[in-house]
């Protein structure tokens, strides 16, 4: 089985803590997970340089750093960004997760089969985005 590294970020505690349930430990048989939280988008700076982050999951809603302008950041400015699954209140905010090159997308409230299939299948197809 292979362990996962994956960054929550939410400015608020609730919203880190419904993503870690919604994801667990074990989102697929073959896949576990360790969390590292994040509340600011300067704390996501620091853990993406110096920990070995395998996806991220942001939270869309946050404020003043949302999860949109912070993968599209990261996305510009490392070129070998881990990929992003973000999640976002209104459908139609999938369009502004496209041009952030977000490669996922969850939907508030957060349903823990979607999620967990989402971050499973990027967390197996992980290798080939991050080449």
């Amino acid at each position: 089985m292979t362990q996962h590294t994956v960054l929550l970020y939410s400015d608020d505690p609730e919203v880190r803590d419904r993503m870690r349930l919604a994801i667990g430990t074990r989102p697929a048989v073959d896949l576990s997970v360790k969390f590292v939280d994040a509340s600011t988008y300067a704390e996501v700076v620091k853990l993406v340089d110096d920990t070995d982050i395998d996806l991220l999951v942001l939270d869309g809603e946050a404020t003043p750093g949302g999860g949109l302008g912070i993968a599209r950041q990261l996305k510009d400015e490392i070129a070998d960004a881990p990929p992003v699954v973000l999640a976002i209140a209104r459908a139609a905010d999938r369009w502004l997760a496209s041009y952030a090159r977000v490669e996922g997308t969850i939907m508030y409230p957060l349903d823990p089969v979607t999620t967990g299939e989402t971050v499973a299948g990027l967390l197996r197809a992980y290798p080939a985005i991050r080449q």
